[in-house]
């Protein structure tokens, strides 16, 4: 990561942090389906410990990779670029510290090269 001042990895922190809570909020939702079918006996709880594994093994261990040994700076300009925070939301000055790597997930997108969420 770039060498920002203090401020800016504040800032970093929490747009991380927000978008960590947002991703994991969308991928707990998924499994919670699973949960509601089981109560209602669509399927087993074989199938439903089967898709608890998959999850943790999956999408929850992803995204604790992503957001807790990545980069803040790529972090936080990924999650601009996909959607999952919104830029009018984001400081200014925070923008303009993490330009060059908005620039870099931006090309990926209009290229069609950028993984989006939940793919």
């Amino acid at each position: 990561m770039a060498d920002y001042a203090k401020k800016i990895k504040r800032l970093l922190r929490e747009c991380v942090t927000e978008a960590y809570e947002r991703e994991l909020y969308r991928e707990l939702t998924k499994l919670d389906q699973s949960f509601a079918e089981w109560r209602n006996g669509t399927i087993g709880s074989g199938e439903l410990s089967h898709r608890i594994h998959a999850y943790e093994n999956g999408p929850s261990r992803a995204l604790f990779n992503r957001y807790n040994q990545g980069e803040d700076d790529l972090n936080v300009a990924y999650a601009i670029v996909a959607g999952i925070l919104d830029r009018d939301q984001i400081p200014a000055e925070l923008l303009e510290a993490i330009g060059r790597p908005l620039d870099f997930f931006q090309s990926m997108k209009e290229r069609n090269e950028l993984r989006e969420p939940g793919t």
